[in-house]
């Protein structure tokens, strides 16, 4: 097995970094133990309707995934496997290849194929940044990690079409360092995907985001779609911005698009 996980990271190097000669960090086996399970409890109503959710954008599909995208301007990759994960970006700037990766929860960082030292800060930064793209590219996927709270809040129209309302929060343990966002996932009673998605933040000062969804495609059975990026007055109770988004009171923020994707195990 752990030959295996070590081919599919030497492999990725070669998708990632133009047939680079050196090898990709070695995955550690024992570190698929660490991977987030949906713990075994009765699922409640929230479960359940994620649960569809997942089948509906995917499904069992997602666990053994290999695909590749663009992402303003950046080369994303993921491969999960059944016990363990790869996720890597690739970007030129100054003449110089930078790829990031993170390999079962570790990430490293090599510039013109050489490994680069860095500080936590910046290892949480990198880490952090490339998790959330991959988040958001394969909703909801992740959502049936056990970090992940859900809460059925209600049942709400949004333009003549009816939804169920997801709350989102994180435990601290396993929910990364932004664990106390807040998220709204508004799920589409009729096709069980999701339309719209809402959350608010801290960082950097905080803000509320809410997002649409279009250009949705599906590519060998994985959902793909894009979002209009809205945003709204910090401190906006996130149940309230679908109404705001109807009466056209969110401001357009920026496009969450995401292109040129290909299932790599079909190249």
């Amino acid at each position: 097995m752990k030959k295996t996980l070590i081919f599919t990271g030497l492999l990725l190097t070669i998708l990632a970094c133009n047939n680079t000669k050196k090898s990709t960090p070695e995955v550690q086996a024992t570190m698929a133990s660490t991977l987030p399970t949906q713990a075994q409890k009765k699922p409640s109503k929230a479960d359940r309707i994620i649960e569809k959710a997942i089948k509906a954008h995917g499904g069992a599909l997602y666990d053994n995934a290999d695909y590749s995208f663009t992402f303003r301007k950046k080369e994303y990759h993921f491969i999960n496997k059944e016990n363990g994960y790869i996720y890597s970006v690739k970007q030129q700037s100054n003449g110089n290849q930078t790829c990031d990766f993170i390999t079962n929860g570790k990430f490293e960082r090599f510039v013109n194929e050489e490994p680069i030292d860095l500080s936590k800060k910046h290892i949480d930064a990198g880490s952090g940044a490339l998790n959330s793209v991959i988040y958001f590219a394969t909703l909801p996927h992740k959502l049936k990690d056990s970090a992940v709270n859900k809460k059925f809040i209600e049942t709400t129209n949004i333009k003549d079409a009816s939804y169920h309302v997801i709350e989102v929060t994180f435990s601290q343990e396993g929910g990364g360092k932004d664990h106390d966002d807040e998220f709204h996932y508004w799920v589409n009673k009729e096709t069980n995907k999701i339309d719209y998605l809402a959350y608010n933040y801290r960082v950097n000062k905080g803000g509320v985001r809410f997002r649409s969804f279009y250009n949705r495609r599906v590519i060998d059975g994985i959902t793909f779609q894009d979002y209009i990026n809205w945003k709204a007055p910090i401190g906006t109770p996130l149940k309230d911005l679908p109404k705001l988004f109807e009466q056209g009171k969110l401001d357009e923020l920026s496009r969450i698009e995401t292109e040129n994707v290909i299932n790599t195990k079909n190249k």
